[in-house]
């Protein structure tokens, strides 16, 4: 049975618009990322999830361990409902109401680490909390991103930490203050793991992007692991967390990581199709029906205009993915109350009919939407809450 039809006998009860996840696409996507992983463990980024019941699904799986959160409060709220014992918020907090929870909360301390990059964040801690506070979890954040020549930086900008000499400075003021406990080291090479390498329609693009990426895995390999030892002569490391899905194997390879880090790859989004190496399967889509049919090889959409973050280019709108041949109109894109489709395939299609799409980020969709209906063939397997639906906004 074709995909466009499964989904449709699946959902033939729900009215649109609704979002899906094929269960047999996540839980094919999870499997290859263990393979590309060579070994290595993976925490799940659950901001690329955002849905509590695949979250469960995948760490129920061999290969993935700990959740690598968004926020402090939803490190919290993942802990008090038991989704893991090894949660990493992987972006500084300044939220001093849930950093007094966490305080409060002997549990979820043992649980939950911090990402530091600074002296400040410490001192924001101790403002916060006060001066005699119990023991926070703390990790290292390491700047990895790829600086070839004097003011040219290549990379996310993050973490002002970026040599060794860095990191060993920042590691013996966090070991010698009190209330605190360096016991990890986080390096996101953005650059590698979130650009693909092979940008559709863009050779020319995509060949500059592979030398940028080797040359900076090559320069990363050398210091990431000097800056490890550097941390490790003050401090006992629990875990060295690097890498994303588009890099699983480079930073696999690299024997100063101990964890990957991956979450786009469990659902597929649009970004993540300009890879050689890989291709995630499309896991989550939206449906939404057809309302208008203005023209021959035209038809429109209710609603749809749900745009990535991000750059402001067209690679950020979504993407009709079902029937296969429909683009957006480029003067009208993806819109609040309607969006446009155009391609052959539009001249089947009636009013009522669904156009399936894709979103550009793979956790952002979950911001649309309260539920995800849960799809395995042609049968509806059931429907689980997002963040939204649970009443939980983290950002």
């Amino acid at each position: 049975m074709q995909p466009r039809t499964r989904f449709d006998a699946a959902t033939k009860g729900l009215e649109p618009p609704f979002a899906v996840v094929d269960l047999d696409a996540f839980d094919r996507n999870a499997a290859a990322l263990v393979r590309r992983a060579g070994g290595k463990p993976i925490r799940v980024a659950s901001k690329s999830v955002r849905v509590r019941a695949l979250l469960e699904r995948v760490l129920a799986r061999p290969g993935f361990r700990g959740l690598m959160c968004y926020s402090l409060p939803e490190a919290l709220w993942l802990s008090g409902h038991d989704l893991s014992d090894d949660l990493l918020v992987a972006y500084p907090t300044v939220d001093h109401t849930a950093l007094r929870l966490l305080a409060r909360d002997e549990r979820a301390r043992g649980r939950i680490t911090l990402v530091v990059d600074s002296p400040e964040h410490l001192d924001l801690v101790d403002a916060a909390l006060g001066p005699a506070h119990p023991d926070i979890r703390v990790c290292l954040e390491l700047d990895v991103s790829w600086r070839p020549l004097p003011g040219l930086h290549v990379g996310p900008r993050r973490s002002p930490v970026h040599t060794a000499r860095d990191a060993r400075s920042l590691a013996a003021l966090v070991a010698a203050r009190r209330g605190f406990r360096l016991v990890a080291v986080m390096a996101y090479e953005g650059q590698i793991a979130g650009l693909g390498d092979a940008p559709p329609g863009r050779p020319l693009r995509g060949a500059v992007l592979r030398w940028a990426q080797r040359r900076s895995a090559a320069e990363l390999a050398e210091r990431r692991a000097a800056a490890v030892a550097a941390v490790r002569e003050v401090a006992e490391l629990e875990f060295v967390n690097g890498g994303g899905t588009g890099s699983l194997e480079s930073t696999g390879a690299d024997p100063s990581v101990t964890e990957l880090a991956a979450g786009s790859g469990l659902v597929g989004p649009t970004l993540f199709d300009g890879y050689r190496g890989f291709r995630p399967e499309p896991a989550a889509l939206f449906a939404l029906p057809v309302v208008r049919r203005p023209a021959r090889r035209v038809a429109t959409l209710f609603a749809g205009g749900y745009v990535a973050s991000g750059t402001a280019t067209a690679d950020r709108q979504p993407s009709p993915h079902l029937p296969r041949g429909l683009k957006l109109l480029a003067l009208e894109g993806a819109g609040e109350v309607q969006t446009p489709v155009a391609g052959r395939a539009a001249d089947e299609l009636r009013l009522g009919d669904r156009v399936w799409l894709r979103h550009a980020k793979a956790g952002e969709l979950a911001e649309r939407f309260d539920h995800y209906h849960l799809v395995r063939g042609d049968l509806l397997e059931g429907t689980a809450p997002t963040y939204r639906g649970e009443g939980r906004n983290f950002g």
